[in-house]
Parts: structure tokens; C-alpha cells; sequence
């Protein structure tokens, strides 16, 4: 029997080419501001049009501005992107979700949110973390910006077939434990490329009770893994989700829709290429302590010693750490912080931000801390206001800022100045992705909610 994977892989092979790699029909390809002007100026060169531009769907996300959204940018290159991606979906009849209207937002958020990302489809994006709308049931995977107008003029992409891998994820998660400590926990566990040339099925009590948004976040997570996309498989939660969004299937579609999506499973006698179990009860709300994701630690745990770090791996975790200004063997519990960040394609949704507020109700954010507040669309900000969150959280001194990728990347005006300490619910923590110099703390929204408040790294549970 078939793994699910196979099922949609196979499902939209067009052709395959002998001793080569595979051309795979996509339904769906999201454009940003980024990664697409060199794909759209090559179909402009060779006189090409795109090929269906109604599965085509654009928006700026990563550098607009999250204040003034009215104004121009600011930065003369992001203006130029911003500007370009507009000009060329005018051109090639490509819809956008414009900067500053109810549609746009993060386009990993905007995609399952509206019910363009749909179980059972084939979506790429010229961006990693495309894996996020695998949630959703999907095949989802990042593409470089060649492959990017490869879809364009033919709704096709040459792929190598990806391995197959399962992570069972059984038991239940302790309280104050996130999807986003699961993630966390598991990039701990298999490192940044343990899951390297595979697709990763996430299953397991875990996974199936997860919400719709905690299922985003832990695919959003599958590429820090060295994974080439991860999904999980779509259920009744899921259809709900999806009914009655506004590209969603209606009347008999839907009902048809949904037999299908019903089929899309893998079977009891299902073969991965590999496979691994892990126990919920081993999870406690996590942070990063290095410039990888997989460099985590339990909130109450320690920086590993140099003796537990292999060899090989040594001289590039002192420089880890050199950079973070840590030790081998500390605690990072208490350790004083100067940014939050709460958003992202991680963790900027609804859920993300119900969290937060729930922790600081009551208390008032510190006064060293700079926090920057950012849903991940329009549609986010204005649920925000419809549950009165908005008004939780300006009581306890933070302000909610507009929707954008924000303080993820640094390619917009929120940047965390070098030497001083964010604590972020973003996927990446790299040396200088928010900002030259910035050094990033990664944690789920509970764990940002109460370093927001104390002024340190603070295990939430304390709060609960």
C-alpha cells in the first residue's frame, strides 16, 4: 500500500524522464516580492505568457513596513520588489493580494486562511517554509526562483521524488507545551538535516489532536529538519477548517471535494523509508540557545557541555556560542532579554495570539523589553479585534503592529539592533536574521509572552 505522500505525488506525475527527475503538475503556485522578478522578466524575455495564471496567486509580504502601510517603503529595494511584483502581475494577469488590503498578509498564512491551500493539491512557493501549508493535507515545497518561472509558463516542475519518512509523535503533551515545542523538540532530536532528501508525514495522538493552526506551525518547522516539505494527513478538523472559507469548494463540490479528501491516507501496511516514534511525555516548553534551530534546550535545561557535542561538531558550536554571548553548561532561565517578537509564518495566526494574551492578562510587559506584536494578515488583526484581545493586550502595554513577515528576516524596518537578545516565535535563528548582530532566543508564543513580561527567559508555566 501506498504512503500518502505517494499518493499525490504520483497523482500529478505528468512524465518521467528516464535516469532523470520526474515532471510533477502543480495546482498552486504562491509568488512574493522576493523571488520572482528574475522568473517573471524570464517569460518577458522569451516572449511567454503564464501558462494558467487562475492557479497563480501573489502578495508582498516580506517587506512591507508592519506600521504606516498607507506610506511608501521606506527602503529603496524593497519599494523597487514591491513595485516590480505589482507591475508584473498587472502584465501577465497573475491575481494579488495587494499591500494594505483585506486579503493580503503572509502568504504561508493567507493560503489556508481563504481556502486557496486545499488537501490533496501539489503548492510551491520561492520560499522554504512553504511547507507550512502541508497542514493542510498538501504536498507543499519551497523552489528556487528558475523553478519558480518554470511553473509559471507550464504549470510543471522537473522534481526528483523525495524518500518517505513518518514521525509518530503518541501520549499527551504536558500544559504550557506547543506545537512549536514539538518542532522545537524535534530538530533537537534528529538535527537540522536529519530529515534531509525526505517528505515527512507528522502522525501520532499528538498530531491528531493538535488544532489546525499548531498543525501550520509544526510544518512550517519540516524544512529547519533538512526536510524537503512535511504534511499531515487531512481529517474532519481539517475539513472544518476549510468549510466555508472563501476559495473553498461550495454546494456539490464540496460534498465531492470532500469524498476525495476522505481517500487521502495512508494505509494500515503503508512502508516509509523511515520511520520514528517519539513520547509526548518527553517535551517541555522549549528555547534555542545556538544559531540553528536544532540548537534547543528545555526551558529549564542547560547548554550542553563541550564533552556531550561531538567532535566534529565542536568548533562550530563554540562559534555558536561565542556569538550568542552563552557558555557550554549554563542555564538560560533568567537570562536577561531586550526584544519579543510574536508572528511570523510560525506563529503569527489567531491561536498564536489568543496564547499570548492569555499569559500577560493581568500583568504589564517590562519595561526593558521592546515587543513587537505582528499578525500574519488582515484577516488575523481584525479576528484580534472581533475577540477584544487587542484590548487585553493594551492594557498590559503592548501595542498590535500590521500584518507582515516583520522581525522574521530583517528586510523590512523591524530589526533587533546587534549584541542585544530576541526572544522569537519565528523559525530561524540564525547569525544576524533579525538584524546584523541580533542575536535570537526561538520559543513558542507562551514562552515570549512571559520573557515579554519579567524582562528574561521565563518558564510560562510559572504563569499558568
Amino acid at each position: 500500500m501506498n504512503t500518502l505522500f505517494d499518493k499525490i505525488w504520483d497523482s500529478h506525475v505528468v512524465q518521467i524522464v528516464k535516469d532523470g527527475p520526474t515532471q510533477l503538475y502543480i495546482d498552486r503556485l504562491y509568488c512574493h516580492e522576493v523571488t520572482t522578478p528574475q522568473a517573471f522578466q524570464g517569460l518577458r524575455q522569451r516572449g511567454l505568457k503564464v501558462f494558467r495564471p487562475q492557479q497563480v496567486f501573489a502578495m508582498p509580504d516580506h517587506n512591507i513596513q508592519t506600521h504606516d502601510q498607507d506610506k511608501p517603503v521606506a527602503d529603496p529595494v524593497g519599494r523597487k520588489q514591491i513595485d516590480t511584483l505589482d507591475k508584473n502581475c498587472k502584465e501577465f494577469g497573475v491575481t494579488e493580494f495587494k499591500m494594505n488590503t483585506p486579503e493580503n498578509g503572509i502568504i504561508h498564512v493567507v493560503g489556508p486562511e481563504t481556502g486557496l491551500s486545499l488537501p490533496g493539491m501539489t503548492i510551491v512557493c520561492g520560499d522554504s517554509h512553504t511547507s507550512t501549508h502541508g497542514a493542510m493535507g498538501a504536498v507543499a515545497f519551497g523552489i528556487g526562483t528558475s523553478e519558480v518561472e518554470m511553473v509559471l509558463a507550464s504549470q510543471c516542475i522537473l522534481q526528483q521524488k523525495p524518500k518517505s519518512m513518518r514521525i509518530n509523535i503518541n501520549g499527551t503533551l504536558k500544559p504550557g507545551v506547543t506545537a512549536k515545542d514539538v518542532a522545537l523538540y524535534l530538530m533537537s532530536q534528529l538535527t537540522t538535516s536529519g530529515a534531509t532528501g525526505y517528505f515527512v508525514e507528522y502522525a501520532g495522538d499528538v498530531v491528531r489532536n493538535m488544532s489546525m493552526e499548531g498543525r501550520l506551525t509544526l510544518c512550517n518547522l519540516s524544512i529547519e529538519m533538512g526536510a524537503r516539505g512535511g504534511f499531515v494527513a487531512p481529517d474532519e478538523k481539517t475539513f472544518a477548517y476549510i468549510k466555508g472559507k472563501k476559495y473553498a469548494p461550495k454546494g456539490e463540490d464540496w460534498d465531492r471535494a470532500v469524498a476525495y479528501w476522505k481517500t487521502l491516507k495512508s494505509g494500515d501496511d503503508a512502508v516509509f523509508d523511515r520511520e520514528v516514534n517519539y513520547d509526548a511525555a518527553d517535551i517541555e516548553p522549549r528555547i534555542t540557545y545556538g544559531t540553528n534551530p536544532g540548537m534547543g534546550i528545555a526551558i529549564n535545561g542547560t547548554i550542553p557541555t563541550l564533552d556531550e557535542i561531538p567532535e566534529s561538531d565542536q568548533a562550530s558550536f563554540k562559534k555558536s556560542l561565542k556569538y550568542m554571548g552563552f557558555e557550554p553548561g549554563e542555564k538560560l532561565l533568567g537570562h536577561p532579554i531586550d526584544y519579543v517578537f510574536l508572528g511570523a509564518c510560525t506563529n503569527g495566526r489567531i491561536e498564536d495570539f489568543r496564547a499570548f494574551a492569555s499569559l500577560v492578562k493581568g500583568h504589564h510587559k517590562a519595561p526593558n523589553v521592546v515587543a513587537w506584536l505582528v499578525p500574519g494578515s488582515w484577516a488575523v488583526a481584525q479576528q484580534i479585534k472581533n475577540e477584544k484581545l487587542d484590548k487585553v493586550l493594551n492594557e498590559a502595554g503592548f501595542e498590535i503592529r500590521q500584518p507582515g513577515c516583520s522581525a522574521c528576516l530583517a528586510m523590512n524596518d523591524d530589526k533587533v539592533p546587534a549584541g542585544l537578545y530576541s526572544v522569537s516565535t519565528s523559525n530561524r535563528n540564525f547569525e544576524g536574521r533579525q538584524g546584523p548582530g541580533s542575536r535570537t532566543i526561538l520559543a513558542s508564543p507562551l514562552v515570549a509572552a512571559a520573557a515579554a513580561i519579567t524582562g528574561k527567559v521565563t518558564d510560562p508555566r510559572e504563569f499558568m
